[in-house]
């Protein structure tokens, strides 16, 4: 008998007497794995087992590169990101953090506080009136704990809910203001997408004009902050009160103010044939809207006067706006016009729009009083108004008007390197002494040729490149070179923090 068919004879004998227990011991996976697959079967003689891999005739096929089989091609990475959102490479993100500071400058200057939420709430928070637009372009789904969720398409029913939660615990007048990512599942075009983020200003507690004056002032300051004029955007004014004196003189329930406003709103982008259907189903006829869309051609308080006559509580609020924007130093910022109405059913009573005078881009910034959202919630009836300002539209009307600062500068003042690998200790000590003094610093890690490194200075628009090279180390200096002029002197190590603070 050859020594292998022995070999085999006694491996199957021991195995059969469980001989090789101690020896080899499988995991419980791996045991599992023999009972349920056909890797180890029952030998035809001797009742022990061997191995499928010892009979099994295509063995050196199924272990060849991709087993045997044609290896399936992978996929290449599609590097968009979805539909409808951004990246923010470096540069991105710096023009990104100038326009929130300049957000930021403008709330605290006007002595609001900043707050957050969860971009994850529930659906229900949203879902408030049919026929909003809002309703209709929600991101949302069904979590894995069966919860209806969304992504956040708006920030103030969050601002609600946090205010409910604290159930009167909060000092009134509040004055909050945040910048949200928002999500909407809409239509694209030039300054809208399907995320962006958006400036948030929000009063709570105070129930006169005096609030959308105050949110109006703090708009127009931001315009001016980053450099456009009157002549570039107009904020279009109005009152809901107005189509809701105009309904309810044509006998409308008042329960019904909030959709037909709705509605109204949608006139703007589409003809009245487009909202029969909606009309219908509030019991609305033609005439009605038409008579609307008469009155809401009024561009003059005075023209709106004589519709609702001198006594009109809208006519009033609306004149006393105007006049606390006039205090306020904005007037010419400001246009009453009784089309604007906004497509959230829940504002009230003032709402406004601002607008590029051009015509070219859609809405920048809209807001307006919602006196009754809290209560839409369960919670106690609470004065508030606040505005949105979305990121997209605003950066493109400064690019239209070529107003829009330059952020190719990382902001880097300095690049440091050592001439040879024995300095770069040396190169180190001098960045850190630097970034000690105030100065943003670019250590170059690598051993580089002084022809790269000054190519990347460029490239950063570093201000300035210091060389830690051996004769001028061995005198205590590092040799400074000015890229704005080409200018090239040597500095002292032990003034280099002085030298420092002089630049900056």
């Amino acid at each position: 008998m050859k020594l292998s068919s022995i070999a085999a004879a006694m491996f199957a004998s021991l195995v059969s007497r469980g001989a090789l227990t101690s020896a080899f011991t499988l995991s419980a996976p791996a045991r599992r794995g023999i009972q349920s697959s056909s890797t180890f079967r029952l030998a035809a003689e001797g009742g022990g087992r061997t191995s499928s891999a010892v009979t099994d005739k295509d063995l050196i096929s199924k272990t060849k590169k991709g087993g045997g089989k044609k290896s399936e091609k992978k996929q290449r990475l599609n590097t968009n990101p979805p539909k409808g959102t951004r990246d923010f490479y470096p540069e991105d993100m710096r023009q990104r953090t100038w326009l929130f500071d300049q957000w930021r400058d403008v709330a605290k200057t006007y002595g609001f506080s900043e707050y957050d939420a969860p971009v994850l709430e529930a659906e229900s928070l949203y879902t408030r009136k049919a026929g909003e637009e809002v309703t209709e372009q929600l991101y949302n789904f069904v979590d894995k704990g069966d919860r209806a969720v969304a992504l956040r398409p708006e920030m103030t029913p969050s601002l609600a809910r946090m205010v409910m939660a604290k159930k009167g615990g909060l000092g009134l007048p509040l004055k909050w203001f945040s910048i949200p990512q928002c999500w909407r599942y809409e239509r694209m075009t030039r300054g809208r997408r399907r995320e962006h983020y958006q400036w948030n200003m929000d009063i709570w507690g105070v129930g006169g004009v005096e609030v959308e004056a105050e949110l109006l002032s703090a708009m127009v300051d931001f315009f001016e902050r980053v450099g456009l004029s009157a002549e570039d955007v107009g904020i279009k004014v109005n009152s809901r009160m107005v189509i809701g004196e105009v309904l309810s003189e044509l006998g409308i329930p008042e329960e019904k103010f909030a959709a037909t406003c709705v509605l109204v709103d949608k006139l703007e982008k589409v003809p009245i044939d487009a909202v029969q259907d909606d009309l219908e189903e509030l019991g609305l006829d033609r005439s009605v809207v038409e008579k609307l869309t008469s009155v809401l051609t009024n561009k003059s308080i005075e023209s709106i006067t004589e519709v609702l006559g001198e006594d009109s509580e809208a006519v009033k609020q609306l004149a006393k706006l105007l006049s606390l924007c006039k205090a306020y130093g904005i007037e010419d910022w400001i246009i009453f016009d009784a089309s604007v109405v906004r497509g959230l059913a829940y504002y009230t009573g003032i709402v406004f729009e601002a607008f590029d005078r051009r015509g070219e881009l859609r809405a920048i910034a809209g807001g307006g009083r919602y006196d009754k959202l809290l209560e839409t919630f369960g919670g106690e009836p609470t004065p508030a108004a606040g505005f949105g300002f979305g990121d997209a539209v605003i950066i493109e009307l400064l690019k239209e008007r070529n107003i829009l600062p330059s952020f190719e500068s990382a902001g880097i003042d300095a690049v440091v390197f050592a001439m040879n690998a024995d300095l770069y200790d040396a190169a180190i000590s001098v960045a850190t002494k630097l970034r000690k003094a105030g100065q943003k610093v670019d250590v170059v890690l690598e051993n580089k040729k002084t022809k790269w490194v000054f190519k990347h200075a460029d490239r950063i628009k570093s201000k300035y490149v210091v060389i830690v090279a051996p004769d001028e180390y061995s005198n205590g200096e590092v040799s400074v070179k000015d890229l704005s002029c080409g200018e090239q002197n040597a500095v002292k190590i032990e003034d280099l923090g002085e030298w420092a603070a002089g630049t900056i």
